[in-house]
Parts: C-alpha cells; structure tokens; sequence
C-alpha cells in the first residue's frame, strides 16, 4: 500500500528522524508514538503529502486514497454540520449537479424528437445509474449515522457550523474523513475532543476499518483497543513491532534488557581478548597470534543498546500565600445554556489544601463549574472564595489562546511581570524549550508543546488554589508523569477535571460525580470511587446511562381506544412534519439576512412574513405537546 524508504527531515540543522524506513499494509491499525516534538506530527504531514522529506523515497499504490485528521482545522462559514458532512462525497455531489442540471434541461426543452434531447436522456440513465454505483441514494443515511456515532443529535444537523466549539468542529471533519472511504486514515490526536461514548463507538469503527490507519494518540487504552502494531519515534529513529501500545512496552523492555545481557557479555569477551593481546604483544613469538587477534577484535559486531529519550519538563506549582480554611463556598448554584440545564441547585464546600476531583460523561458540567468558580460565567446561586484565595486555571483548550504569530520567548515575556521577568529563560528551559527552542514560532508548535507552553505560562502568576480542565490533553505519556508528581506535591488547593483514570489514580482524595444536573460526594480517591460504583474503569461511569424500569403492565385498550392513539400519532407525525418545515424556511431566512440584511429586509412585507412564521411554529410545538400529552394518557 504505502512504503517509506531511507526517509529523512530535519528542522533548523538538526534532524527529527534520519534514514528511517517501514511499510503500511491494509489492515494495519498503526499507533504513532513518541515525546512531544519528536516528529509525530510531521510524519502524519509527510505521509499525506503535505510535507517533503529532505531526502528518501515514498512509494504507494495507484490511486491510493488518504484522508488526513488535523489538529488545526479552518471551515467554510454558513454551512450547516450535514452540508460541511456532505463535503466528504466530492463525487456524489458533482453528479448532483450535473443531474440538476440535465433535469433542468427537460423541464424547458421540447424538441423531444431530437438527437439532442435523445442524447439528454442517455447521458441522464448513465450519470443514474453511475449515481447508483457510488452510493448516491445511501449517502444521507450513512451520513446521519456516524453524526449520531460522534455525539450529535438530529436537531444539531441544521444548525451552521461556526455555533460549534473547535472540538465539536473537530467531529464534523473527523465524520467527512470516516465516511470517504479513503485506503489510509491519519489520525493527528483524535480522542481529544470525543466523550466516553464517542470514543467507544470510533474505537469500534476502526477496529473494522478495511484499510491502515495510522493514529497519534496519548490514550493508553485507546491504542491499546485499536492498534495492532506500534511505531516510535525516538532521537531519530523509529522503533517498530506488531503489537499494541502496552504490549510493544513489555517487548521493548524484553529486547533492551536482552540487548544489555549480551553488550555484557561481547564486553567481557573483549576485555579478555584486549588482555590476551597485551600478554602476547611482549613476546615476540607470539607476535603472529596478537595480529590474528587485533584483526578478529575489529571484526567485531559491537552490540549496540537502544537509547531512550529520558528528556522531561521540570514541574513544581509552589503556593502563593497561605488563604483562608474554606477556599470555594457554592450555595444552590444552577446554570443552563438556552433549554438546556447543565447545573440545578448545586452546592459544595472545599477546604483548604483539598485535593479535588470532577468526574462523570461529558456534558454534566464539570468544565461548567470550574469556569463559574473561577469567575468565567454567569450563574444563578451563590459562590464565595475564601480569604487570601488565589487561584490558577488551566483550560480544557488553554492552548487555543495563544497567539500562533509569536515566538515562544515572546509570549512568556508578554505574560511576565517585573519579578519573574528575569527567570523567563529558566522557565522556559524547565518545560524543555531550550536554546533556539524559545524562538520558535507558536504556530509549529505541536499540540503537546503548545500545552507545555500553556503550564509554562501559568507558572508566571501567583496562586494558591489550582483549577485544571483535562490537563493532560496533547501531553506525552513522560510529561503526564511529570505534571501528575508535580500535582501530588503542590501543597496547595487542586480541583481536577479529568476522565483518565490512570491520571486520577492517587492524586486526589475526594471525588464529585456530576450527573442529571447535580453532584455526589465521595470521600475517596478515584478508586474508592469506581468501586462504590461497582465499575472498573471511568468508561463505564461515562457511558450515557440506559434507565431500565419495571415494566409496566400493559393496559388493554379497546378498539376505540386503539383508534384514537393511531389517529393521534398519525397528528403528530404530521405535526413534526411541519415544525422541520418551518424550522428550514426559518433558518433559511436567517442565513439570508446574516449575509445580504439589507436587501431582504427592504422586500415588502418581508418582516410580517418573517414573523408570522415564527408565531405559526409556536403554536406547532405547543400543538405537539398537547398531543403528546394526550397518548401518554393512553400508555
């Protein structure tokens, strides 16, 4: 499918892997893997022919098709999530027009006798049938069905696309990738985004996949689940066996402890060969057999141990001042966004020196409430922080708000104030930006260097209370060690939203679980936790909960009765009918003056049209509700 050969790239005179060589067959399910910066990302660009190598061959099969996921994604504005969905169907969609088109012809022509309009109507059966072959009349379907598999709801299909936060985003292209067909998927990072029950259902989906994938991903059980083979990058090299993640550690372990056993053994066997040619050297009837030894001494194959990037960030969080006994005091604080309520009448109280966890499916408002605690949104309820609290926030996607036109040198100094200014470099240099590192643009920064840079940032302000949403986004494996010992000495505050039990584990010894709007106290570390739970990992916790109730017994309805209820629903299939009609048309209107307001809203009537729309689905909804209220009479 895909061969790589003697391939090399190196940035600003030094080499990020060097003469490295390997082969993607279908089927493989490849796990990327290595710190950050290693060159994870630049190989996934390579491969897809975004980047040329600076030496060495890429050779693939004809008409190889691959489809590449990104970590930095730009869409068009003004198209719906199904319109940009569509996009993946490049094919389908030409002939759409040119069948448009051709029906457009037939409706105005009447030369009916004509070779012309005879010659329309073979090309119309052709482009059909063509239309046919490449699944033009399943595509919609299958569209709606890795939608639904990613997280979205039928009501968020016509919604536009620039409503959706980047990682909502990230999912619609993640769902034109899946549903191209493509030989090779590149996957740059792509749980990130993606709660439990996303994650559970793309790992089933590639599990099937009938051609190779290679996935950069810092999710231990997500490699684990989907790879059958693992390739690391590594000070240059590339270390490369059929096994998944987990497994590939215990095999390069084997294979690096084996290496060592016999460099041990090769090095004795010098040593006593070196000695034997000293002895023999003295003695000139032995002169003879001391060359014959030199010569068999450089014939040696010396064994040769694989070396191991050990390079980590240095991480300490000291405390500011010491604050108050209570830091966070929550009195019934509620929040929704529209119809959607997130939080109802929450309470809670942490305590100084406290070690926090918020964990459950996403959605529940985990991130909701620690942006309220630290003063990001507007809420109903009462919230107070302690005397003396001085808080610090790490955001889920605290890497998006760097300025990509700046150097990394730069955007430190710029955060800085006039005592830490002058440790700039030392900072920098703890979080392993060095030397000409620190000029590098944030721009080619890879996702996981951009989350270094966020810590780096923070440890430029003062705090004593510690709020961190996924942290570990983006990191490597290393730097999550890192960042968890640093956490498990900060002798301050923490509350820590994560869903990575292994992250968890240790770190904090109290945990709220958020579900259908409130929260539960558990009094434990996570594990303590899951086994109140009676779950073993926080997969399960996250799946969306299927409420199975006792089953009712089954009134029996009369014919009449029975009549009723089809009548009913026979309204209200046609009631949502009309409320997705309208729906549409009013959407449309939007769209239509968001871009041209001037010149629609200037049509006579245009408004009285507009608005009596928008009354006539009002009284749809409540039309639907009554009727629904009424078959459930009859339930």
């Amino acid at each position: 499918m895909l061969n790589i050969h003697n391939l090399s790239i190196s940035f600003q005179g030094e080499y990020l892997f060097e003469e490295i060589t390997f082969k993607l067959n279908s089927g493989d399910r490849v796990g990327l893997i290595g710190k950050n910066g290693a060159g994870k990302s630049t190989m996934l660009k390579i491969l897809s022919k975004e980047f040329e190598p600076d030496s060495g061959q890429i050779a693939s099969d004809k008409d190889l098709k691959i489809g590449f996921l990104k970590q930095d994604i730009d869409f068009v504005l003004g198209r719906t999530v199904l319109e940009e969905s569509y996009q993946a169907f490049t094919e389908i969609k030409k002939i759409e027009a040119q069948l448009e088109e051709i029906n457009t012809q037939l409706v105005e022509r009447t030369d009916y006798e004509s070779e012309a309009y005879h010659q329309i109507m073979v090309d119309l059966n052709d482009l059909q049938h063509q239309y046919e072959i490449i699944g033009g009349y399943n595509y919609q379907g299958e569209t709606e069905k890795i939608l639904q598999g990613l997280g979205f709801k039928r009501e968020d299909f016509n919604k536009l696309t620039d409503t959706f936060s980047g990682g909502w985003r990230m999912r619609i292209e993640l769902a034109k990738l899946l549903l191209q067909n493509n030989d090779l998927l590149l996957l740059d990072e792509p749980t990130n985004h993606l709660d439990i029950e996303s994650i559970i259902w793309l790992e089933g989906f590639l599990k099937n996949y009938a051609g190779a994938v290679v996935i950069v991903s810092h999710d231990k059980m997500f490699l684990d689940n989907v790879t059958n083979r693992t390739i690391e990058i590594s000070l240059g090299r590339i270390y490369d066996y059929p096994k998944p993640y987990t497994k590939y550690l215990v095999l390069r372990n084997e294979i690096k402890a084996q290496q060592l056993a016999s460099q041990k053994n090769q090095q004795k066997q010098i040593e006593q060969t070196e000695k034997l040619i000293e002895k023999f050297r003295a003695k000139a009837s032995k002169a003879t057999m001391a060359q014959s030894l030199i010569k068999k001494l450089d014939r040696i194959d010396r064994i040769e141990v694989d070396e191991d990037d050990n390079s980590v960030m240095t991480l300490n969080f000291p405390v500011s001042i010491t604050p108050g006994k209570v830091v966070v005091e929550a009195d019934k604080i509620s929040k929704n966004y529209g119809d959607n309520q997130v939080l109802s009448q929450v309470s809670m109280m942490i305590e100084r020196d406290e070690k926090t966890a918020f964990v459950g499916q996403n959605g529940q408002g985990k991130s909701t409430l620690a942006k309220i605690l630290v003063g990001d949104l507007q809420h109903d309820g009462h919230l107070k922080l302690g005397h003396n609290v001085q808080i610090g926030y790490f955001a889920q996607n605290q890497a998006e708000y760097l300025d990509g036109s700046k150097t990394v040198l730069d955007t430190m100094i710029d955060a800085a104030n006039e005592t830490n200014r002058s440790k700039v470099r030392d900072i920098l240099g703890s979080f392993l930006f060095r030397g000409d590192e620190a000029e590098k643009y944030v721009r080619v920064l890879s996702g996981g260097e951009r989350n270094r840079l966020a810590l780096a940032k923070l440890m430029l302000q003062p705090f004593n209370v510690l709020i961190m949403d996924e942290p570990t986004n983006h990191l490597d494996i290393k730097s999550k060690n890192v960042l968890k010992d640093a956490l498990q000495r900060f002798e301050g505050t923490l509350i820590l939203v994560s869903h990575d039990r292994d992250f968890l584990q240790g770190l904090t010894a109290t945990v709220y679980e958020f579900k259908d709007e409130k929260i539960k106290k558990y009094l434990g570390d996570v594990d303590y936790y899951l086994e109140q739970r009676n779950v073993e990992n926080l997969r399960e916790v996250e799946k969306r909960t299927v409420v199975k109730s006792t089953p009712k017994e089954k009134k029996t309805q009369s014919y009449e009765d029975q009549k009723k209820v089809k009548s009913l629903n026979n309204k209200l299939s046609n009631t949502e009918s009309k409320i997705n009609q309208l729906e549409k048309e009013i959407k449309e209107i939007d769209v239509e003056l968001a871009v041209n307001y001037d010149e629609v809203a200037a049509k006579p009537g245009f408004f009285d049209v507009y608005q009596a729309k928008k009354e006539k689905l009002t009284q749809l909804m409540e039309t639907w509700e009554e009727i629904t209220l009424q078959l459930e009479d009859y339930a």
